[in-house]
């Protein structure tokens, strides 16, 4: 019998329950930002696949839901789930809590995470891991590798190998009915997890050029998680 971590860890997303609250953050949203979403084509009608955006605010999050046309469950780091209530919200929206600390102890959601890889789905992974308002943070590559992993384990190559696609988060100004770009890149690859330092290099200055935003000293190096 093959175990199921979604319901060992008491992780299920509702689709309805994301589409009625993605319905209504596209209204509140509508009404104090200026949308601008470009780049929706590059988002393969399939999955699996990651999506990596950049992370700015808190209010990255609503943004990335209202960008994409179907549900997609979201790596969150676990001190969200602390509250009963807040943990149901969450899961129910397609949170997988992770603890960027010690990656050992997420070894459940890790796998969770690959068995929804598995059924076809999309993973939001923001891969600086925290807000870098205005600038770009460096790429954590850790998770990245074991992501190459599994996709090696999977026999996953070439033309099934997993797309990750960078998407950038443009701020205009801080003010009401601010202008927001989300710019969502085409797909990048890699073979294995060997590649991946360099290849969350190039994810990173994707991103960053899709924000409209510099490299950090010009430079963007892969970070460990802890």
């Amino acid at each position: 019998m093959i175990k199921t971590w979604g319901h060992e860890l008491g992780l299920r997303r509702n689709n309805l329950f994301y589409f009625l609250v993605r319905s209504l953050g596209y209204l509140l949203f509508r009404i104090s930002y200026q949308l601008n979403i470009e780049g929706r084509e590059n988002v393969p009608p399939g999955g699996p696949g990651i999506i990596l955006p950049k992370h700015q605010f808190w209010i990255d999050i609503p943004i990335v839901c209202i960008a994409l046309w179907r549900p997609v469950s979201y790596i969150a780091k676990q001190e969200l789930f602390v509250y009963p209530g807040i943990r149901q919200f969450l899961t129910f929206l397609g949170g997988v809590p992770i603890d960027r600390l010690k990656p050992v102890k997420s070894l459940d959601s890790f796998r969770y995470v690959e068995q929804l890889l598995q059924k076809g789905d999309f993973i939001v992974l923001f891969p600086e891991g925290t807000y870098y308002p205005h600038t770009m943070g460096r790429g954590k590559h850790r998770f990245i590798q074991r992501l190459l992993s599994f996709q090696g384990k999977m026999k996953w190559r070439k033309e099934n190998s997993i797309p990750f696609i960078p998407m950038g988060i443009q701020y205009v100004e801080r003010t009401f009915r601010s202008r927001v770009n989300v710019r969502i890149g085409k797909p990048m690859f890699a073979e294995g997890e060997a590649e991946s330092p360099e290849f969350t290099r190039r994810i990173m200055a994707e991103i960053a050029k899709l924000s409209g935003l510099h490299e950090r000293e010009g430079k963007l190096e892969p970070q460990e998680i802890s």
